[in-house]
C-alpha cells in the first residue's frame, strides 16, 4: 500500500506541472491584453485562396463552398478553390455550376497535406494569402475581412477563432467547449504572453509563399497543422491569432466518432513528442522558447484523461483517508475545474446540463480505449464524418 501511495503521489506531482499550466494560460487569457494587428495607413485587398480539402465531404460541401462565396471581402479578390477527392459525380456537378475552382484529386492513401500540395502545383493564379478550411467549415461574413487587416499589418501565419457550429447533442456541446478551452489556453493565453498561438488545421491563414514552401516539405498521413507548426516556430515564424475571425466548426456527435477523431489526435501527438523533443532541448538553449513550449505541450495528458486521474485520485484520498494525496490531487481537480469554467463561454455554460456531465466518464473510457487505435491512426488518415450544414449555426 505505501508503494502504492508513493508513486500515485509522483503521478499527482507530474500532473501538478500540466494543471498550473493551464491555470496559468487561462489567466492570461482571461486577464491579458490580445495584440491586434498593426493598422496599415494604406491597406490593400490582399489577393486570398480560400483552399477547402474535401474528401468524402459530399453531404456538406456544396454548403460549405456556397457560404464561402458570401464574405463581405472584395469577390474579385478571393478565389475558393474545392480539392475534391472521391466525391461523387453528383456532388462534382453540383460544385462545377458553383463560380469556384474544383480541383480533382487522387491518391492511394488521401491525406490533407497530399490534397494541399498538389493543388498548389497547378494553380497558376499569384495570390498573396492561403486560408485554409475543413470541408464543413463556414466563415463568417467578415472573416477574410479580418484576415486582411492581419496581412495588411505585416502578419504572416493567423489562426482563427473557430467555434462551434453545432450543439445538437451532449457529446457536440462537450466538444464545443473543450475547443474553446483550446483556443482560450493555446492561442489567446498564449498570445496575451507574447507567445506564439497553436493551429487548428483550419480556419487559419498563411503568406502563401510561405505557406507553399513549407507544406512542400510535409507528407504526413495525419497532424499536418501540427508539422507545419513544429516548421515555422523552430523558424522563427510567429502564428498570431484573431478572435473576432470565426469559422464554424462541426462538433461530433456521438461517442463513437468522438473516439476515432481522439485516437487521430493522440497518434499525431506521440508522434511530434518523439520527434521533436531532442531539438526541443536545443532550441530552449538556444532561446527559442516557442519551439520548446509547443514541443512540452505535447508531453501533456489529454485534459478529459486529466480530469478522470485527478477526479479518481480525489476519490482514492478519501477511501484512503491520505490528507497528503487529497490535497494534491483534490486540489488540482478543484485548480482544473476552475480553469475549465473561466475558458468556457457564457454561452456554452448555459447549454451544460447534468446530461452532459454524465456523458464525461463515458467519453474518459472512450479516450482510454482510443489509444488502442493508434497504429492504425499513425498508418492511414482517419476522415472524420460531416453531415451538418450552415442551417445549424443560426439553429443553435
Amino acid at each position: 500500500m505505501t508503494i502504492a501511495l508513493s508513486l500515485l503521489t509522483l503521478l499527482f506531482f507530474l500532473t501538478a506541472v500540466e494543471t498550473i499550466y493551464l491555470l496559468v494560460f487561462t489567466m492570461a487569457g482571461r486577464f491579458g491584453h490580445l495584440q491586434a494587428p498593426p493598422v496599415n495607413p494604406n491597406p490593400v485587398a490582399k489577393r486570398m485562396a480560400v483552399l477547402i480539402p474535401a474528401y468524402k465531404e459530399d453531404a456538406v460541401i456544396t454548403d460549405t463552398a456556397e457560404q464561402a462565396l458570401k464574405q463581405d471581402y472584395p469577390r474579385d479578390a478571393y478565389d475558393v478553390i474545392v480539392i475534391a477527392d472521391s466525391l461523387q459525380q453528383d456532388t462534382l456537378d453540383k460544385l462545377a455550376a458553383l463560380p469556384i475552382t474544383v480541383v480533382e484529386v487522387s491518391f492511394d492513401v488521401s491525406t490533407k497535406a497530399k490534397a494541399l500540395n498538389a493543388t498548389m502545383s497547378k494553380l497558376s493564379a499569384a495570390y498573396d494569402v492561403a486560408v485554409i478550411l475543413d470541408a464543413d467549415n463556414v466563415m463568417a461574413t467578415n472573416f477574410l475581412t479580418h484576415i486582411n487587416a492581419a496581412f495588411n499589418g505585416g502578419w504572416k501565419a493567423v489562426q482563427g477563432h473557430r467555434v462551434a457550429k453545432n450543439t445538437n447533442t451532449s457529446v457536440a456541446i462537450l466538444d464545443a467547449v473543450s475547443e474553446e478551452i483550446n483556443t482560450y489556453i493555446l492561442r489567446r493565453g498564449h498570445r496575451a504572453l507574447g507567445l506564439s498561438g497553436s493551429l487548428m488545421g483550419s480556419g487559419m491563414a498563411f503568406d502563401y509563399t510561405l505557406f507553399k514552401q513549407y507544406m512542400g516539405q510535409i507528407n504526413t498521413t495525419g497532424g499536418f497543422d501540427k508539422e507545419l507548426e513544429m516548421r515555422l516556430i523552430h523558424d522563427h515564424h510567429r502564428i498570431d491569432y484573431i478572435d473576432e475571425a470565426l469559422c464554424y466548426d462541426e462538433k461530433v456527435q456521438s461517442g463513437a466518432v468522438f473516439e476515432r477523431q481522439r485516437a487521430r489526435w493522440i497518434a499525431a501527438q506521440l508522434k511530434y513528442l518523439r520527434r521533436n523533443l531532442p531539438s526541443g532541448i536545443v532550441q530552449l538553449l538556444k532561446g527559442n522558447l516557442d519551439y520548446f513550449d509547443k514541443v512540452f505541450q505535447t508531453m501533456f495528458l489529454p485534459r478529459v484523461i486529466l480530469l478522470g486521474f485527478l477526479t479518481i485520485g480525489t476519490g482514492a484520498a478519501l477511501v484512503l483517508q491520505d490528507s497528503n494525496l487529497l490535497m494534491l490531487a483534490g486540489g488540482q481537480l478543484l485548480i482544473l475545474l476552475l480553469t475549465f469554467y473561466i475558458a468556457t463561454p457564457n454561452e456554452l455554460l448555459a447549454l451544460i446540463t447534468w446530461k452532459e456531465i454524465s456523458q464525461i466518464p463515458g467519453l474518459f473510457f472512450r479516450f482510454l480505449r482510443s489509444i488502442t487505435r493508434l497504429g492504425e491512426a499513425s498508418k492511414k488518415f482517419i476522415n472524420t464524418p460531416h453531415s451538418t450544414t450552415s442551417t445549424a449555426i443560426n439553429e443553435g
